[in-house]
C-alpha cells in the first residue's frame, strides 16, 4: 500500500525573529508537514538547531527537521544530545537528517580535513549506530573504528520512540546502502557535478534497487523522499515569477492537474511520498499540497 503524501519546506534565511516565526507559521498554515533547514556554513543561512527550536515553539503541529546535518562537523554524542533536546522541547516533532557532506569547499574554508568518501560514510555509519544507542540505553559503551565511548549516559530522552525519525540523504551506492540499513527516511538525491567526476549518476531505478537489496524485509517500512524544486504551477494564483532561491536547475511549468499526475505516477513507480519544496515555492505550489497531502 502506498504511503500517504506529505510535504516539507526547505528554508534557510530570515532577517529577524519575527520574519522566521512568520515563515514557520505560514508553512504550517498551508498544510506542509515539515519545516527543514540545511546545514551550510558558507551561504549565510541560519544555524539549524536554534532556528528549528524557535520554529517549533512558534507552531503547534508543524514538524521540524535538519536537511541535513553534516556528520563531519559534530561529535555524535553532542549531536545526539542536541537532537534529543529538540525532540523533547518540540513535544516529539523533530526529524533528524544526516549526511556525509556535499563537497570539500566548506571544509577547506574552515580548515577542516575532507576525508575520502569511504571514510566519511564509515563515520556516518558509526554515528547512526551510536545515536540509536544513546537515544535508547541508560549507558553506552562503544568501540568502533572511528568512535569510542565508555559509560556514556544517553540523556535527555527523546519523546518519539524509540527515537526521532532518522533521515539519511545520499545519491551513490554506499550512502544509499547505508541508509537502507539504518534510516527511517531516505532522501534520494543526485550526484553533484564537480564532486563526483569519477562516478556518473545512476538511474533512479538503480538507486531504488540498491535500497531494496540492502533493506531486505525493512524496505516496506521505509519512507522515500525527494525534492520537487523544479515544479512551477501555472494555475495556482500565486506569482510564479516571484519564486526566489532554490538550486539553479531548470524549472518545469505545469498545471496543478499535471503535477498531481506526475507525483502519483512517481509514487507508483518509485515509492516517493515525502516531497520537499524550497521556501520560494511554498505559496505557488500550495494547491498541490491541498490536493495531495495525506492522500
Amino acid at each position: 500500500m502506498d504511503r500517504p503524501f506529505r510535504f516539507g519546506v526547505v528554508a534557510a534565511h530570515a532577517q529577524s525573529r519575527a520574519a522566521w516565526v512568520t515563515t514557520a507559521r505560514r508553512v504550517e498554515e498551508l498544510g506542509y508537514s515539515t519545516l527543514l533547514l540545511p546545514d551550510r556554513t558558507n551561504v549565510g543561512s541560519l544555524a539549524p538547531i536554534p532556528a528549528l527550536a524557535i520554529a517549533a515553539a512558534a507552531t503547534s503541529t508543524l514538524r521540524v527537521g535538519s536537511y541535513v546535518f553534516c556528520n563531519e562537523y559534530r561529535h555524535p554524542v553532542l549531536l545526539a544530545r542536541e537532537a534529543a533536546t529538540l525532540d523533547l522541547l518540540s513535544d516529539g516533532r523533530f526529524e533528524l537528517g544526516l549526511g556525509a557532506g556535499v563537497g570539500p569547499s566548506e571544509f577547506q574554508e574552515m580548515g577542516l580535513p575532507f576525508a575520502d568518501a569511504g571514510t566519511r560514510v564509515g563515520h556516518l555509519e558509526e554515528t547512526l549506530q551510536l545515536m540509536k544507542q544513546l537515544f535508547t540505553q541508560e549507558k553506552v559503551d562503544y568501540n568502533g573504528k572511528y568512535y569510542r565511548l565508555t559509560g556514556m549516559k544517553g540523556y535527555p530522552r527523546p519523546v518519539q520512540k524509540p527515537y526521532p525519525p532518522l533521515i539519511v540523504a545520499g545519491a551513490g551506492k554506499r550512502m544509499l546502502t547505508l541508509a537502507a540499513r539504518e534510516a527511517d527516511i531516505i532522501a534520494i538525491g543526485s550526484r553533484v557535478p564537480g564532486f563526483h567526476a569519477d562516478a556518473p549518476d545512476a538511474s533512479m531505478e538503480q538507486k531504488i534497487a540498491w535500497i531494496q537489496e540492502a533493506a531486505g524485509e525493512r524496505f516496506a517500512a521505509l519512507e522515500l523522499s525527494q525534492t520537487i524544486f523544479d515544479i512551477v504551477l501555472t494555475d495556482s494564483g500565486a506569482n510564479a515569477a516571484s519564486q526566489q532561491g532554490g538550486p539553479p536547475i531548470p524549472k518545469r511549468p505545469m498545471s496543478t492537474a499535471e503535477a498531481v499526475a506526475r507525483l502519483l505516477e512517481e509514487r507508483d513507480r518509485y515509492g516517493f511520498s515525502y516531497l520537499q519544496v524550497y521556501e520560494g515555492q511554498m505559496e505557488n505550489v500550495a494547491p498541490l499540497i491541498a490536493e495531495l497531502a495525506g492522500k
